[in-house]
């Protein structure tokens, strides 16, 4: 017996929710954006192998990969419950760059998590198996949130609701919107951007940020793409974090003059992206990435969609 599990990348806050809303993403395309693990039945307990095209961005030690750890946790969680998890060998396909603010860190404990699952025949049910990707993630990031974990195995656009019991929400997306998604190749560390934001906000500060994501949410389910649009800015982190990203006010200047609805930060950065209507205005916005905001043979730029699949697990 064999799984596959692709993860795809996702966005993090999508500028007006920050650690509440998370968005997966496709190339429009078919090139693949996230990670991949495949799991085959093995003599021994457990192995890994890891590939891909940021591979060299990995731990040299498959024991420190989070993904072992996934395996670690998982098979705990299966003790707990009288069961035994099988010998098996991981292969891992990452070909998402670490702290590229595309849910790297996710899309491997989401993969890899979600194969595991599947090659148990789900002995855990998705709320616990979703939990136990939060968990894991956080290790990554330093705190348990759920905008990039949520989004990647559910898909869509994913309002967090923790407080309220369940995990997430999906929201409507607008399928006349095309995301144009650029890492510049730098890295950018979660912690890192989350050590420049302020400990505290002025009150004019959370009012703002309480009616753009209100008023986001309601423009989502009522179809109104320009009140929509026009809510999505970051007043949280952008403010301090597009100093950790050369050339943001620039692409953001290119980009909402030529045709942009919206700008903003992928997660905690440095990738970028911008909203449009028109494939011609996303190709123009694409083109002038490529050639203005990408910094080395790491970069890529990606028009995407949203992607309402979120992770797909097949038999191999």
């Amino acid at each position: 017996m064999a799984v596959k599990a692709y993860a795809p990348a996702s966005i993090g806050n999508v500028s007006v929710g920050f650690d509440i809303l998370g968005a997966a993403l496709t190339p429009v395309d078919g090139t693949p954006l996230g990670d991949t693990v495949t799991i085959e039945d093995s003599d021994t307990e457990f192995s890994l192998v890891q590939e891909g095209r940021f591979v060299s961005k990995l731990p040299k030690n498959p024991d420190d990969n989070i993904v072992t750890d996934c395996f670690r946790v998982y098979r705990d969680a299966l003790a707990a419950k009288g069961q035994k998890t099988r010998g098996l060998r991981m292969t891992l396909q990452k070909d998402l760059p670490v702290g590229s603010g595309l849910g790297s860190s996710a899309c491997s404990v989401v993969s890899a998590l979600a194969a595991l699952n599947a090659f148990h025949d789900h002995a855990l049910s998705e709320d616990e198996i979703i939990r136990l990707m939060g968990q894991e993630e956080g290790k990554i990031s330093g705190s348990i949130h759920y905008d990039n974990v949520a989004p990647c195995y559910l898909g869509g656009i994913q309002l967090m609701l923790e407080d309220c019991e369940e995990i997430s929400e999906r929201i409507p997306d607008f399928s006349e919107w095309y995301w144009v998604s650029c890492y510049p190749g730098i890295v950018v560390s979660t912690a890192a951007a989350r050590k420049i934001l302020p400990v505290e906000y002025p009150r004019s500060t959370a009012i703002r940020f309480a009616s753009n994501v209100g008023a986001f949410i309601h423009a989502s389910h009522t179809g109104n793409r320009k009140l929509a649009a026009k809510c999505l800015v970051d007043v949280i982190a952008e403010p301090y974090r597009k100093s950790l990203i050369p050339g943001f006010d620039r692409a953001r200047e290119y980009a909402m003059s030529n045709g942009g609805l919206a700008f903003g930060i992928s997660g905690s950065g440095p990738s970028i992206f911008a909203v449009t209507e028109s494939m011609d205005s996303a190709k123009k916005i694409e083109s002038w990435l490529k050639s203005e905001f990408i910094q080395n043979s790491d970069g890529f730029c990606h028009i995407c969609r949203i992607d309402r699949r979120g992770t797909v697990v097949t038999g191999c």
